[in-house]
C-alpha cells in the first residue's frame, strides 16, 4: 500500500471519458489538463539487447485465463474476434509486393489515454470500474489486442491471429521491407494510461513487468523481430498534410532497453529519409522542442541527398512525398479489389505455404 500511496500525489483524476477514437495527439501542453510530475518507475534492469526470445509455453489454462512459463498471465474474459489480417508489404527499391501475408510480424505500443484515478487503496473502486469500462470499449471497437492495467493485469481484448483498430495511418522500415498502415501486420498493446511527453514514464512498476513478459510471449509465438517492437508516437502520421506525430503516445520514454530491445528511437526515421514528412510547432511544443534523435538523422541525411545533387531539401521532400502518395494510392486500390474478389467469392488471397514475411 505505501507504493500506491505514493503513487496517489503523482496523479490526478482526469475526466476526458472513453475518447480512444483520437488517441494522444499532438497538442500544446496548455491544451491538455496539468498534472504533476510523477515518479518515474522503478528500474527494471536491461536485458541484453538483440537476443532471441527464450521459449516461453502455455503451463495451464482456464475459462477466462492462460497461465504462461515466464510468469505472464492474461485474463481472456473480455477476448473477441477482430477483421482478418490481410496486408502486403513495400519494398525500397520498388514497389508493393504480390504476396499477402495473414500473420503478424511486429507489435506496437500505446498508452489508453483514458480516465486515470489516483492510484490508491481508498479508489480501489473507481479504478476497477475505470479498467472495466475501458476494456468493454476496446471490445466492441476492437481497439489493441492487449491492455495491461495499472496494476500490470493483462487483458487480451482481440485476437491475436486477427486485425485490431490500433495503429491507424502509420508508416515502418525494417531493412529493405516498409509497411504502410501497421493495423495489418502488428499487435497492439497498450498501458492503461496517459502520456505526458517529456515527463516520467507513465507506467508502474508492475505495468513495466508484465509488458515485459508480454512482450517476450508475444515475440516467441510469433518470431518477431526486435526492430519490429515500435511505439505508436513513432510510426503515426498525418498523411494529407505530410506530418509525423499524428499521434505521440511513447514519442518519447519507452523503455526500449528493459525489454531488451534495441533504442528505435536513435533508429533514423523512415517516414522523414523515405518519405520527406515534417513537423510543426505544436509537435515540437509536445515533445519539449526537439523531436526523437532518428528524425534530426533522416533530415541529415535529406540535407546531405540535396546538397550532392544540387538541389533543395524542400524539393528533395516533395519528390519523397509524392512517392508516399502513390504507394498509399496503390494500397488503397489492392485493398479495395481484395475486398471485391472477397464479396464475389473470389480467389485464395495467400500464396500456398506462405507463413508470414517475418519468417
Amino acid at each position: 500500500m505505501r507504493q500506491a500511496t505514493n503513487w496517489a500525489a503523482a496523479l490526478v483524476v482526469v475526466a476526458a471519458g472513453l475518447a480512444l477514437a483520437a488517441y494522444p495527439r499532438a497538442q500544446p501542453p496548455d491544451a491538455v489538463e496539468s498534472a504533476p510530475q510523477g515518479p518515474v518507475a522503478e528500474h527494471l534492469r536491461a536485458a541484453q539487447t538483440g537476443l532471441p526470445t527464450q521459449g516461453v509455453w502455455l503451463v495451464d489454462a482456464g475459462e477466462d485465463f492462460e497461465l504462461y512459463s515466464n510468469g505472464l498471465r492474461i485474463d481472456t474474459s473480455y477476448a473477441t474476434a477482430g477483421d482478418p489480417r490481410h496486408y502486403r508489404v513495400f519494398s525500397v527499391a520498388g514497389e508493393m509486393a504480390p504476396e499477402v501475408f495473414e500473420r503478424p510480424i511486429g507489435l506496437v505500443y500505446h498508452t489508453s489515454e483514458s480516465d486515470i484515478w489516483p492510484l490508491e487503496e481508498s479508489f480501489n473502486g473507481k479504478l476497477r470500474d475505470s479498467s472495466q469500462n475501458l476494456l468493454r470499449y476496446l471490445r466492441k471497437h476492437q481497439v489493441y489486442h492487449y491492455l495491461i492495467d495499472r496494476f500490470g493485469q493483462a487483458f487480451r481484448v482481440v485476437e491475436e491471429a486477427h486485425r485490431a483498430n490500433h495503429a491507424g495511418m502509420s508508416i515502418w522500415r525494417s531493412g529493405e521491407r516498409v509497411w504502410l498502415n501497421l493495423n495489418g501486420p502488428t499487435i497492439g498493446v497498450s498501458f492503461e494510461s496517459r502520456w505526458q511527453g517529456a515527463r516520467a514514464l507513465p507506467i508502474t512498476q508492475a505495468q513495466l513487468e508484465s509488458g515485459r513478459r508480454l512482450t517476450d510471449y508475444l515475440r516467441d509465438k510469433w518470431a518477431i523481430a526486435p526492430d519490429m517492437c515500435v511505439t505508436h508516437g513513432l510510426i503515426s502520421v498525418n498523411p494529407r498534410r505530410h506530418l509525423i506525430g499524428h499521434h505521440v503516445d511513447w514519442a518519447k520514454g519507452f523503455p526500449f532497453a528493459a525489454y531488451g530491445l534495441p533504442d528505435l528511437y536513435q533508429r533514423t526515421a523512415p517516414v522523414v529519409e523515405l518519405f520527406g514528412f515534417v513537423y510543426d510547432e505544436q509537435f515540437l511544443d509536445v515533445m519539449g522542442g526537439d523531436p526523437w534523435a532518428g528524425v534530426r538523422e533522416a533530415e541529415e541525411r535529406l540535407a546531405s541527398e540535396a546538397l550532392a545533387t544540387g538541389r533543395e531539401v524542400a524539393q528533395v521532400r516533395k519528390e519523397r512525398s509524392r512517392l508516399y502518395d502513390r504507394w498509399l494510392a496503390d494500397q488503397a486500390r489492392d485493398t479495395k479489389e481484395r475486398a471485391r474478389q472477397a464479396r464475389a467469392g473470389g480467389a485464395r488471397t495467400t500464396p500456398p505455404g506462405n507463413r508470414s514475411e517475418g519468417d
